[in-house]
């Protein structure tokens, strides 16, 4: 077993890590953040939706000319502001998405160079103060794929909505909230916390 490869590894291991931490933190940030916004557009579509059912033509608000026209016109553009800023979400989505899958790809990357002299049952050891190198790379791959699956969904269901389609956006909010992974979400931090001792040694 090469202590320089092993050094070398776990140094990578840590830089994913500490990564996933921070990155963790940013992504139930904006995640938080993106809740009040799905709310409005679903505040939005009932407007729209009230608005469609009543003739002003019918109600004293009628000498108000082309009322409804210009109250729909701005409901509109009040959606498509809201998108537009679900939208700049998702880009801080992506850039922890990115991050993390750079850091997980950088350690596999140093694992397959020093494979060669890294034996099966040295990966496979743990200690009171690190898990072992396998259980590591398998926690960082499957935060990777945790982050991947959530912007894809997340996004699509996005990119699906459309200002005009009024019912779409009345169930917009409960439709992104299920695409919640709790368990999945708990695995990072599960992860995150087995290796605390491990991230701090020198």
């Amino acid at each position: 077993m090469s202590k320089p490869a092993l050094l070398s590894l776990h140094q990578a291991l840590k830089r994913s890590f500490h990564s996933l931490e921070q990155n963790q933190k940013v992504w139930n940030s904006v995640l938080e953040e993106c809740g009040p916004l799905m709310g409005s557009l679903c505040n939005l579509a009932e407007q729209l939706l009230a608005l469609n059912n009543v003739q002003i033509s019918s109600t004293p608000l009628a000498r108000f000319p082309n009322l409804q026209d210009r109250l729909r016109f701005k409901l509109l553009v009040a959606v498509d502001t809201v998108l537009e800023k679900m939208a700049e979400k998702m880009c801080s989505l992506q850039m922890v998405r990115d991050a993390v899958g750079n850091k997980v790809t950088a350690a596999f990357q140093v694992y397959e160079q020093h494979a060669d002299t890294l034996d099966l049952s040295a990966c496979l050891q743990r200690s009171a103060a690190a898990p072992s190198v396998a259980d590591m790379l398998e926690w960082l791959q499957d935060a990777d794929r945790y982050y991947r699956q959530q912007y894809l969904k997340r996004k699509a269901l996005l990119q699906a909505l459309k200002s005009n389609d009024h019912s779409d956006l009345q169930s917009a909010p409960k439709r992104w909230e299920a695409l919640a992974m709790p368990e999945e979400e708990d695995s990072v931090s599960d992860a995150l916390a087995s290796v605390s001792f491990f991230m701090d040694s020198p």
